[in-house]
């Protein structure tokens, strides 16, 4: 009796993990927004608050006669100030959710793959921002100053369409590494995070190597100017997707804290 018993309540367990469930998919992109200023406010304030450090610098610039066009603007990495902190979002999205989410009965597959249209949506929002942001700018010749905050690094001579992607990309790629890494952390604890420290460590250092010795960088700097801005964050979005595969991966067998 409980051969049989178990036997539909497994196959229909197996079936349900098996389905695509969208209503449990968005109920956890629904559990990310519970708190909008980790994935929206926190990143807007800081920056607004790049921008407001711009302008001020801008400001003592343009009163002590200094040329604008002279001040560097376009080399400012102010526009890239959030990603250090959309890391940070990354981990906390899935260390705070990820057992509340468990104990309410979702699978691992629909909290990641919900856990991702979050990240899919935030990137978009981010992107869109960044983009139009970049379009003011411009329109404005620097905020009437000609300060310069989104118009710099690869933005210089970007269009709208180019913005967006390029912001879209790095986007999504530094929220999944934040939430790859913590899965690895969930799964095999602090041997894993020293395990993976050490991998990415002696990755980095034997390409560096191998693209010394082997007068490869140059090359390599000419075939990335071949292939553009597009070309290059399609690189990264490419990663990105590689970090939401293997981050699925781990989570499969993680267990909450």
């Amino acid at each position: 009796m409980t051969a049989t018993a178990t036997g539909p309540v497994r196959a229909a367990t197996t079936e349900a993990a098996s389905r695509l469930r969208p209503n449990e998919v968005w109920r956890i992109v629904r559990l990310h927004a519970v708190n909008p200023s980790i994935f929206f406010g926190v990143p807007a304030m800081v920056l607004g608050g790049a921008w407001a450090i711009t302008m001020v610098i801008a400001l003592i610039l343009l009163g002590s006669g200094v040329p604008m066009e002279n001040t560097g603007f376009r080399y400012s990495w102010a526009v890239l100030s959030p990603q250090w902190y959309l890391i940070v979002v990354g981990v906390q999205a899935v260390s705070y959710t990820f057992p509340f989410a468990l104990g309410f009965g979702a699978t691992r597959r629909d909290y990641w793959l919900g856990t991702g249209l979050m990240f899919v949506l935030a990137s978009v929002l981010y992107a869109l921002a960044i983009a139009t942001l970049l379009l003011i700018e411009r329109a404005t010749g620097g905020w009437g100053i000609g300060a310069g905050m989104f118009d710099a690094l690869w933005y210089v001579g970007a269009d709208w369409a180019t913005a967006f992607y390029s912001t879209f990309a790095l986007q999504l790629l530094v929220l999944f590494i934040g939430a790859g890494v913590t899965t690895v952390f969930m799964r095999w604890r602090m041997k894993g995070m020293l395990t993976l420290a050490a991998g990415a460590m002696a990755l980095i250092l034997g390409v560096i190597a191998l693209l010394t010795f082997t007068g490869s960088w140059e090359p390599l700097g000419d075939w990335l100017g071949s292939i553009g801005v597009v070309g290059v964050f399609s690189l990264l979005l490419l990663t990105a997707l590689a970090w939401a595969g293997a981050g699925f991966l781990v989570i499969r067998r993680a267990t909450p804290r």
